[in-house]
């Protein structure tokens, strides 16, 4: 996985948010290899130390991340910070909204604080350049498709806790875009769209994972409702490789973008794909979403991306295909052993 080549005059401290995390990690991997020095903050509530592997520039702060900005000195200084730390998965955010809620708000501001508040030596803007990872989830419940990064957006009611996750989303963009507009800090925002890869689990509620899984254990594939719902999946190197072009194209500021493929599948061709990637005698299983997900649960019929702006900026391609990437979670599922597992929750 390959970040962009090291610019002459770019520095190479780099503070990443969730860095243990699926994303992070690779992310985390990539900017070394360019040789950043990464400082990572985690407090491995989904993230997973293993991700990271021991290196001479990387340092790893185990710690909440509001605690672990308030205790870096006044000479710490980065010259660059991707905010990837959030609350993640359909699951975990519907039993536990109040959390989610804030872990993606107020660790958002904090990290917004700190980074306007410090700029880097020769630095030409007030604050650290800072990308914030955003989300699809952010366009909640309209039924214009592809969505643009400049459609109204459509939530259900705050009584659905369902929308709480696309609500704090929403209002991290908003705190980032004004950081941006009213304090001079350059940042960018990015929305995923189902980027997925090596080191995600199913266990959030990640679909892919949880197919590949159970294909090769042979279990079924549960697939909620009939499956006619359509997603578009972008393999993690793909975006990893885009994100500090991103944080770094001056066009970029103060900007959101769609970030993924723009490749639909229903999920049930996902489901059937994976079986015969895999080689599999796994069946599909349909499971109803009264039985899957919690009461309030409403999923979306199609969830793709408009592209235009992303690839007009910084000339984005998803160029891994999905095949490409439902084999590179099996390979990596096999040589960890997960699939051997007990049986994943139904997410």
């Amino acid at each position: 996985m390959a970040a962009p080549p090291r610019q002459e005059n770019r520095s190479s401290r780099t503070l990443i948010t969730g860095g243990a995390g699926f994303i992070g990690s690779h992310l985390t991997a990539a900017l070394l290899a360019r040789g950043d020095r990464v400082t990572v903050i985690d407090n491995l509530s989904t993230g997973r130390s293993s991700n990271l592997s021991e290196h001479a520039h990387l340092r790893f702060i185990e710690a909440d991340l509001r605690e672990a900005l308030a205790a870096l000195g006044p000479g710490e200084v980065f010259d660059e910070i991707y905010h990837l730390a959030a609350a993640v998965g359909v699951r975990l955010v519907m039993s536990d909204p109040i959390s989610a809620v804030r872990t993606n708000i107020e660790q958002t501001i904090a990290l917004l604080d700190f980074a306007a508040a410090r700029t880097p030596p020769g630095g030409a803007s007030a604050g650290i350049p800072t990308l914030i990872a955003s989300s699809s989830e952010v366009y909640g419940k309209s039924a214009k498709s592809p969505y643009k990064e400049d459609d109204d957006v459509v939530y259900g009611p705050t009584s659905v806790s369902r929308w709480c996750y696309a609500y704090s989303k929403a209002i991290d963009e908003y705190l980032a875009l004004s950081y941006a507009s009213h304090r001079g800090l350059p940042a960018v925002a990015a929305r995923f769209f189902n980027t997925v890869g090596p080191r995600q689990v199913g266990d959030y509620g990640m679909v892919l994972p949880r197919f590949v899984g159970a294909a090769l254990a042979g279990r079924p594939l549960q697939v909620h409702g009939q499956g006619t719902q359509s997603r578009c999946f972008c393999h993690v190197a793909d975006v990893v490789e885009a994100l500090p072009k991103l944080l770094t194209e001056p066009a970029a500021r103060g900007q959101v973008f769609n970030l993924g493929s723009d490749r639909s599948v229903t999920i049930r061709e996902l489901a059937e794909l994976v079986i015969r990637i895999t080689g599999s005698s796994s069946i599909i299983e349909f499971v109803p979403y009264s039985q899957a997900y919690p009461s309030g649960f409403e999923d979306l019929a199609d969830r793709k991306p408009d592209l235009s702006k992303v690839r007009r900026t910084i000339g984005f391609e998803a160029r891994r295909s999905l095949e490409e990437t439902v084999r590179d979670v099996a390979g990596w599922l096999e040589s960890e052993g997960r699939h051997k597992s007990n049986e994943e929750k139904v997410l």
